[in-house]
């Protein structure tokens, strides 16, 4: 017979040492000592196992004391098949944990600010959904759209209740109708997904948040083992993991319980908070941003093939330089929901002067290893879906959009291919003029045709002194149409690849200034540059109706390059 949890500790002690002091760690075997465990939000100090939590336990760690109302505590068992047993077993389920379901619905606060919030309880029936789940989850929803609150759900179940059959199947699609309930109200959603999450409650309102996050290590999949094993077909052992689901696009992060609260209070703060900054300081920003091109005497003494260089320049700052140097509690998201993530570009959220933005930018790597990691900034279709995910995301909320644009090109061999490359770009430059947000795009670096314009639909363009943007590279140009790799400065000149012909062409509204020799030479004054430029530029939406963007946006893009006498 197998020893008790207790029996197993005290054998590992005298008998005068009470078992109740201690727990012993699933993962790697050590006893922790049961006080330091729940300081610890129940991980492991050693391996950083998550221990299982009750619903209560998860609400007490979640949100701020005493803030908590529970919702809808009077439901009735639910037994539409008259299922043999099934009414014993939940009043089991009721005595044994002191719920009334596999889920606790309510208003709370968190870090002060109100929230809806449903917790699953994986000691009732696995946490699995029947109606009375789904009824709760939606009625959570409903309530949220209606008095406008962000929506915090914890998922931790086996998935549908079988004793249920086609009733707990229907809950998939009542809560998932719900969610979009609130979408129409233009509020958030995040999901967590916690140890284990499996089934029904995966292939519903779990995985359709607007924001989605895991526990480490949490075991996450569309079918439970017990189903698969009676499959009898093998299954990856890493593959029902919150790494692997992260890895493959579906999360947006993992997060440790002892950072999760943060990072929700950060993210509904972003959410929900005031769109509104401080003061434009704009003599500040006259100084960063010129809005007149260089003449054409200056133009000359600088050759366009400089400017690239100037771009390419290995010290030059990259978008996450910027994002740390000015974007104030920046979260990072991943995914794009389909098939992975894409490290040759970064997205997430964060302020800017107080301004609560979306920042999405091309990211290069310094080093050898980061360089493959990020692909040199050549993103491929998943990098780009992510960014539309993200833009989406903005739009819902109410969020300007910022994107740092610094890319040779997108990714454009085998891979790329079979997964639509074209599609992706086109895609978003379709979306993009849809988006009922201020969008700023800034031209940091290189601006490599098809690969910059993916994320460089906006209604102010800005670029770097020292960036350029072109069709091509100049390399390439010289190749194709003379043949001579070597002619490549003569095809940055012919190319009018620099921020003053960009300028001088309407294609952009700004043009961001550098220090010294160049940004690279001083990266935290570049910064302190750009910042100040979309401070001011952002401030502009400020006096805009934003219903209005979108046909504004494309009358600005429709308008450019056109001849005079057709202008």
């Amino acid at each position: 017979m197998t020893a008790t949890r207790s029996e197993s500790i005290r054998n590992r002690f005298d008998d005068d040492i009470p078992a109740d002091m201690w727990e012993e760690c699933p993962q790697c075997r050590q006893l922790l000592y049961a006080k330091e465990l729940e300081q610890h939000l129940w991980g492991c100090s050693k391996c950083d196992y998550h221990f299982r939590l009750s619903a209560r336990q998860r609400l007490q760690i979640t949100v701020d004391e005493d803030s908590f109302d529970e919702w809808d505590t009077d439901l009735p068992i639910c037994d539409p098949l008259e299922f043999p047993n099934y009414r014993s077993k939940i009043e089991e389920a009721r005595q044994k944990t002191g719920l009334q379901d596999a889920v606790i619905t309510g208003r709370a606060e968190l870090a002060g600010m109100p929230v809806a919030i449903g917790v699953m309880e994986p000691g009732f029936r696995g946490g699995s959904m029947g109606w009375v789940v789904g009824e709760r989850i939606t009625r959570l929803i409903e309530r949220a759209a209606e008095q406008q609150l962000p929506v915090i759900i914890v998922s931790a179940s086996g998935g549908a209740r079988m004793e249920e059959s086609l009733v707990s199947l229907m809950q998939m699609a009542k809560t998932a109708g719900a969610t979009a309930k609130l979408a129409a109200a233009g509020m958030p959603y995040i999901s967590i997904l916690t140890d284990p999450t499996y089934g029904g409650v995966t292939a519903s309102y779990a995985f359709l948040g607007d924001i989605i996050i895991a526990e480490p290590g949490a075991a996450m999949g569309f079918a439970g083992p017990r189903v698969i094993d009676v499959t009898g077909m093998p299954i990856g052992e890493d593959v029902q993991t919150a790494e692997y689901q992260r890895q493959h696009g579906m999360l947006d992060m993992i997060v440790p319980r002892t950072q999760m609260r943060d990072t929700l209070a950060t993210l509904v703060a972003w959410s929900c908070g005031d769109l509104r900054a401080g003061s434009d300081d704009s003599e500040d920003a006259a100084e960063a941003l010129r809005k007149e091109p260089e003449d054409a005497v200056a133009r000359e003494e600088t050759r366009a093939w400089h400017k690239v260089e100037l771009a390419r320049h290995p010290d030059r700052p990259y978008s996450l330089d910027y994002i740390e140097a000015f974007v104030e509690g920046f979260v990072e998201l991943h995914g794009d929901r389909r098939f992975g993530d894409d490290g040759a570009i970064v997205s997430g959220v964060g302020w800017i002067e107080g301004r609560p933005v979306a920042v999405i930018g091309h990211q290069k790597g310094r080093q050898a290893r980061e360089r493959a990691r990020r692909n040199f900034a050549m993103a491929r279709p998943e990098g780009y879906r992510k960014a539309m995910r993200i833009m989406r995301l903005a739009d819902k909320l109410g969020r300007p959009i910022v994107t740092l644009i610094d890319t040779p090109g997108a990714h454009c061999l085998d891979e790329a291919e079979a997964r639509g490359i074209s599609e992706s770009i086109a895609s978003n430059q379709r979306d993009m003029f849809s988006l009922k947000v201020p969008v700023v795009p800034v031209i940091i670096g290189e601006g490599g045709s098809g690969g910059a314009i993916g994320i460089g639909v906006g209604d102010r363009v800005l670029m770097m002194e020292n960036s350029y943007y072109s069709v091509i590279a100049p390399e390439s140009c010289a190749a194709i149409l003379w043949r001579n790799r070597s002619l490549k400065e003569q095809a940055a000149d012919a190319l009018r690849l620099t921020a003053d012909d960009a300028l001088r062409l309407g294609i952009i509204d700004g043009i961001v200034r550098e220090p010294g020799e160049g940004a690279h030479s001083d990266k935290a004054a570049a910064a302190e540059l750009l910042r100040a430029s979309l401070r001011v530029t952002l401030a502009e939406f400020d006096e805009i109706d934003w219903q209005e963007l979108p046909e504004l946006r494309y009358e600005k893009f429709r308008k450019m390059g056109a001849p005079p006498e057709c202008s």
